[in-house]
């Protein structure tokens, strides 16, 4: 999408496009309407990333049909997030896939090559968390970041955690990841000088409250630039910490 508006801009300034054609162009239907979906075709032009396929809740034939209208307009890279491995062994008959079945996200097409300001650290305080830290990974990945891993470093063995402080402190965003008390998010925002981006699980006993726990945790961190995003929300964190690596100049 931005080379086709840079092309009609460029053709405009050589004149090979007057200006009427150029707003014809622009004016063209911002989403395509296909009676269960009105895909958003501008998504990349407006907020930098073009539109991704939430697969829960959808049919196979759904997201077919989503990703054909995408691939037509000439979205090269389609993110499908909570997608089963039922539903993606469907949909690859028709759009050949890579699928990240921990994560349980697909992507159709080509991940780009890194190209992020720095290094996205995802981080969990334990393997439990491991599926929503996928999420993120994956998200942030096919974002166009390079990602660390550092799972299963949470505050139960805190040594764990400080055995990874070059990753922590040389990293551009972190993601910290964890459910039971969600502490790993203040230990994490303690350490280091970029955002921390912290990320609720639904892992842990009775009174973790699916976790809510995590989440009023989190949001009453003492350290400073921490954010909280929804409880298992793994791509909304991959998403914004590749905001924050891209920033615009």
């Amino acid at each position: 999408m931005d080379e086709d508006i840079r092309g009609l801009l460029e053709g405009i300034k050589d004149g090979t496009v007057s200006v009427e054609e150029a707003l014809l162009e622009l004016k063209k239907k911002p989403f395509e309407d296909i009676g269960y979906a009105k895909v958003d075709m501008h998504r990349k032009l407006r907020q930098g990333a073009a539109e991704v396929i939430y697969g829960a809740g959808k049919t196979p034939q759904q997201i077919t049909g989503i990703a054909d209208v995408m691939r037509r307009n000439g979205q090269n890279t389609i993110l499908i997030t909570r997608l089963s491995k039922e539903s993606a062994e469907i949909v690859t008959k028709t759009h050949p896939m890579q699928y990240f079945e921990e994560a349980r996200c697909g992507v159709i097409g080509e991940i780009p090559k890194a190209s992020g300001l720095g290094r996205i650290v995802v981080a969990t305080g334990g393997t439990s968390d491991v599926p929503v830290a996928e999420e993120a990974a994956v998200t942030a990945t096919v974002l166009g970041n390079e990602v660390v891993r550092l799972y299963d470093v949470g505050v139960a063995g805190l040594h764990r955690t400080l055995a990874h402080l070059d990753d922590i402190m040389n990293a551009n965003v972190i993601i910290a990841i964890a459910g039971m008390e969600g502490a790993l998010a203040s230990v994490i925002g303690g350490l280091a000088d970029c955002p921390v981006i912290a990320v609720p699980t639904s892992v842990g006993y009775g009174a973790s409250f699916h976790g809510l726990s995590a989440l009023l945790s989190m949001l009453n961190s003492c350290a400073s630039g921490v954010s909280v995003v929804n409880i298992d929300n793994g791509f909304g964190a991959g998403y914004l910490a590749s905001m924050i690596n891209h920033p615009k100049h």
